[in-house]
């Protein structure tokens, strides 16, 4: 992806004088036209999938009400919101659940691939990250997507915190990526950042 756009931003930068448009000339002109289009579709495909705007057009808060959204379906929020979620895409969905939810979110725990918060960090992505401070509890792990200690401790902080809700209570659940790898004897599922909120006394861990 990165190399296709380097290459299209290197043909957009080619000279804009004016241009007979016949034979090399008309070609060039057209190369350029299409170059050009060919980047704003690829940056417009890009910025539909990211993390955040992807989440924002699933969830949708009344302020008012309290009434929480997703997709065709409605909760009431009283400050009974709980959080967790795994996979690579998930540190953006939470940081943009966290901003729309506010108060009703009471605490959340993230399972996220080892270096994520650093390269997010380093790539200036900010809108993909957590503030300060968050209610969220992070947890990298799962290096080169191998299981390791630190992806066994993010799972055991998920499944206490989902034990611990009572009946009057939500779960928001995240998940982004690809499902156990087929070497590991399973068929791969993908799950393209589905929320999904359950009463809690329906989670099964």
């Amino acid at each position: 992806m990165a190399a296709a756009l380097q290459v299209l931003r290197h043909l957009a930068r080619a000279p804009s004088g004016p241009l007979l448009l016949r034979g090399p000339l008309a070609r060039l002109a057209s190369s350029m036209a299409l170059a050009e289009q060919a980047r704003q579709l690829f940056e417009s495909a890009v910025g539909a999938v990211l993390p955040g705007p992807m989440l924002q057009r699933a969830l949708s808060l009344d302020p008012d009400s309290g009434e929480l959204k997703v997709r065709d379906r409605s909760f009431q929020l009283r400050q009974n919101l709980y959080l967790v979620g795994f996979g690579k895409a998930v540190l953006g969905m939470a940081a943009a659940a966290e901003e729309l939810l506010g108060q009703h979110l009471v605490q959340g725990v993230i399972s996220v691939p080892k270096g994520i918060r650093a390269a997010m960090e380093h790539s200036g992505k900010q809108e993909m990250l957590l503030k300060p401070h968050s209610r969220i509890q992070v947890f990298e792990g799962a290096e080169d997507n191998l299981p390791d200690r630190d992806a066994l401790r993010a799972a055991l902080a998920i499944r206490q915190l989902a034990e611990g809700l009572t009946a009057d209570d939500l779960l928001l659940v995240l998940i982004s990526g690809w499902g156990t790898p087929a070497v590991h004897g399973a068929d791969r599922h993908q799950c393209h950042g589905r929320p999904l909120p359950v009463p809690a006394s329906a989670v099964m861990m």
